[in-house]
């Protein structure tokens, strides 16, 4: 990957994107952001690429705006801020949308625009060193972008404390209103996110994209509408490839396909 703000690893079929602007906690400007963008946007594609994990190098997983873009932002117009704001958006909806699974490995404080990060990803685990904070409002702003992912994950009656104050909470108390799933040590955060991809890995690919579709579609709903969909979901599911191979290879007590050596 050419961008240096961001690094690219891949182990099978797992692809690993690693914020790396350590000297600034990782901290979003607009290299970043697209660089993120354009490697989410790939990765989408890739047929090989069953899992991405998200995380930050050094101590710190993301501080959210860097400073010297918040400069440059103050300085624009209104067309130039909403175009720059409409980008992170766009990251981060990218993000939220990827059909594939997203684990956000939080190995550090997460800050502002951070959090929309850990808060749109499939799967959240966090170091117990790990601090967050909606921060926004001690500069004049609010935590707008983030907010539609933050909401869904920690709900409404949270998000209008922790935005307000934007105070810092630790990192199980993120695990308390919903942000991150699961606090591990510090040094047990590599293996156990390694636990939690083998068992996405586990999942059939296109099994698992529409068990991400599916929360969308239901969240919220209820009557004899959504009845119907979910209906017509699990049928077309039974008479897929493969869901018909998931279902025999159990039978047979035998690996499924998508199941290689490596998985």
């Amino acid at each position: 990957m050419s961008e240096s703000c961001l690094r690219l690893e891949r182990e099978g079929s797992v692809a690993r994107l690693v914020m790396d602007r350590p000297a600034v906690h990782n901290a979003f400007d607009e290299r970043l952001v697209a660089a993120l963008t354009e490697a989410l946007e790939r990765l989408a594609v890739e047929d090989a690429v069953r899992c991405v994990v998200i995380t930050g190098a050094g101590r710190s997983f993301s501080a959210g705006a860097d400073l010297d873009w918040m400069r440059r932002t103050a300085a624009y117009g209104f067309a130039e801020n909403i175009e720059d704001a409409r980008r992170l958006a766009r990251m981060l909806a990218v993000l939220d949308q990827l059909p594939k699974p997203t684990v956000a490995m939080v190995n550090g404080a997460a800050i502002g625009g951070g959090t929309g990060i850990v808060a749109a990803c499939d799967v959240a685990i966090a170091a117990r060193r790990a601090v967050f904070a909606f921060s926004e409002v001690r500069l004049g702003l609010v935590p707008a972008v983030i907010s539609p992912y933050v909401v869904r994950a920690i709900g409404a009656r949270a998000a209008r404390r922790y935005f307000l104050t934007g105070e810092r909470f630790s990192a199980e108390e993120a695990r308390r209103i919903g942000l991150v799933h699961e606090v591990v040590d510090d040094d047990a955060l590599a293996n156990r996110t390694c636990e939690l991809v083998n068992a996405l890995l586990a999942g059939g690919p296109e099994a698992l994209a529409e068990a991400k579709a599916l929360v969308g579609t239901v969240a919220g709903r209820e009557g004899s509408l959504v009845a119907e969909t979910t209906a017509r979901i699990l049928a077309e599911r039974r008479a897929s490839r493969e869901g018909q191979e998931g279902v025999l290879a159990f039978l047979e007590k035998r690996r499924p396909g998508w199941r290689g050596d490596g998985d």
